[in-house]
């Protein structure tokens, strides 16, 4: 496909992201392959002009990876406009995937000039914050389903919003067997989880995201978030209402879907 056929169908899918507009698929040649929907994934990104305020890891489920023939998860970019405050609503449409519940680590700048190497030892060291957060995934797309993990990737990481409850000073707890649970109490609807579902368990996907960034030489110069993948998997909005999500040791979010 030429440059220019690449950059018009990148601009649309901007326009979409940037105006919260549906469009149609884009080919199927951006999202078949995951090295060519990351570098569509970067081409998007590198338009949009908003404030980043952090990096989403995707595909973190070891079973969904093996599914997808795919071995390990992908990144994107947050912006500041998807991230909101605890209780926060979201208004959903029929390309809405569903729902996430996640750990998320507040992660200091300083990684930006270090040239350590980021190990299980040392990246501890890097969080200053732990959070509970709920992620809303979907396409600005009119598709729906799995069928590629390039078809996250390559719609800029799937990312609708972000909500995050209370930031907590980091503790070295033991994150990779914590109980999970997701409900919306209007429709009686519950899912449980576990943090060791998230790529092994979170830590094992921040060193990712964060090896990632490391190599792709990214820089944003301030704190940021990272949020390390789901516990619950992706769970399908079967109502409207609040749904509350608590992660064991590290806290409790709730966000209203409209």
């Amino acid at each position: 496909m030429k440059n220019k056929s690449l950059e018009l169908i990148a601009n649309k899918l901007v326009r979409a992201f940037l105006k919260n507009k549906i469009i149609n698929p884009i080919p199927n040649h951006f999202v078949k392959n995951i090295d060519k929907a990351n570098k569509f994934r970067k081409l998007c990104e590198s338009k949009i002009k908003k404030p980043i305020i952090g990096f989403k890891a995707g595909g973190t489920a070891i079973p969904v990876l093996k599914k997808l023939k795919e071995k390990k998860p992908f990144i994107a970019s947050v912006y500041e406009n998807n991230l909101l405050k605890n209780k926060s609503s979201v208004k959903i449409n029929k390309y809405t995937l569903g729902i996430e519940l996640e750990v998320c680590y507040l992660i200091n700048e300083k990684i930006f000039n270090s040239k350590k190497k980021i190990t299980n030892k040392n990246i501890k060291q890097l969080i200053t914050h732990s959070v509970p957060c709920i992620e809303i995934v979907g396409y600005r797309q009119k598709k729906s389903g799995i069928k590629y993990l390039g078809d996250l990737c390559s719609d800029f990481g799937a990312n609708v919003k972000f909500i995050i409850g209370t930031k907590k000073k980091f503790k070295n707890i033991d994150v990779s067997n914590l109980v999970t649970t997701i409900s919306n109490n209007k429709i009686n609807h519950t899912v449980h989880g576990n943090t060791n579902t998230v790529y092994r368990n979170p830590i094992n996907s921040l060193k990712f995201v964060l090896d990632t960034i490391k190599k792709d030489k990214i820089n944003i110069n301030k704190n940021f978030f990272v949020f390390t993948g789901s516990t619950v998997g992706v769970v399908p909005i079967k109502g409207k209402g609040f749904y509350s999500g608590t992660i064991k040791k590290i806290g409790s979010v709730k966000t209203k879907i409209i």
